[in-house]
């Protein structure tokens, strides 16, 4: 049997193990073999009795995220000797990753992935994200052509004013719109002339002269 060492190296992403959890436990598992180990003082985690085999190294931290690691323990005259690789989650086991050298003392260093983030920070109201939506920016950009339009119309010079609303009455969109207009109101068909739609009170004022 082999005596087995994992530890955990300040780092980045976790300058003081001493702060985890007492918690923590690392897991070494194989087919039909499972064995835990608390986490020391030192922070390692030692596994003894480790008989010949092909094991996965698993430590569960409810604070931060370790890095897995394969280990391999085989047996040579009667000595344990010691590989390991780094793997991942649904990775097949014959599919070796970045090796995992062991330290003079031969401990395994076990690499910190990250923090764990159990809740997500509320977002903050901000108008201008709202006024930065497509939907809003398309409204806004109707209301626009609606009340602008016919300021538009009244400011044209009257001859491209009189080419436009002749150009309005044979699009036909406003036959459809006059149609529409018509049978709602029991009237017939193109009786509705965008044009003096658009040219508001200013049309009016010109047919009453």
């Amino acid at each position: 049997t082999t005596t087995l060492t994992l530890s955990l190296p300040p780092s980045l992403a976790l300058p003081n193990p001493n702060a985890l959890p007492p918690s923590t436990r690392a897991s070494l598992s194989s087919l039909g073999v499972l064995l835990t180990a608390p986490l020391s003082t030192h922070n390692t985690f030692i596994f003894r009795n480790v008989t010949a085999g092909s094991y996965l190294a698993d430590i569960a931290c409810a604070t931060h995220a370790f890095a897995p690691l394969r280990v391999d323990v085989d047996l040579v005259d009667g000595a344990g000797v010691v590989k390991a690789w780094e793997t991942y989650r649904g990775n097949e086991w014959g599919n070796r990753g970045e090796g995992v050298p062991l330290t003079g003392d031969g401990v395994l260093e076990v690499r910190v992935l990250g923090g764990k983030g159990y809740f997500s920070e509320r977002s903050k109201f901000n108008a201008f994200a709202i006024l930065r939506s497509p939907m809003i920016l398309l409204g806004l950009f109707s209301l626009a052509i609606m009340f602008g339009m016919p300021y538009l119309v009244d400011n044209m010079d009257p001859e491209m004013r009189a080419e436009w609303e002749e150009r309005q009455k044979s699009n036909p969109i406003n036959s459809i719109m006059g149609a529409a207009s018509g049978g709602a109101a029991g009237g017939g068909t193109g009786s509705f002339d965008m044009a003096s739609f658009l040219a508001g009170s200013a049309g009016k004022k010109e047919e009453g002269g």
